[in-house]
């Protein structure tokens, strides 16, 4: 069974309202600062607005980066490992 749509009752268009969330996220400002920069883009959108959208789908876009970076990851099989090693312990020099 398919999930519904989250955007399925909003006037806005999704990709405005990914870009509005997504830039309160991202970068450090204010959500009037979000208003004026999408304002000067010719979207004409308030505050609060932008504070509802970031409640409702903040989680959503965050889940969605993790699994991205997740994916990323695993798609390279990148391991971490240590092949050899010195330790000095008491001013001694070891090799592991």
């Amino acid at each position: 069974m398919t999930r519904p749509c989250p955007f399925k009752y909003f006037k806005t268009s999704r990709e405005i309202i990914r870009l509005a969330v997504m830039m309160y996220v991202r970068f450090p400002l204010s959500l009037r600062n979000v208003e004026d920069l999408l304002h000067e883009r010719g979207i004409d959108v308030s505050h609060e607005a932008v504070r509802f959208w970031w409640h409702r789908f903040g989680p959503m876009f965050a889940a969605e980066i993790r699994k991205r970076r997740i994916e990323g990851m695993r798609s390279s099989q990148w391991r971490w490992h240590l092949d050899e090693m010195f330790v000095k312990i008491n001013g001694e020099r070891h090799y592991l």
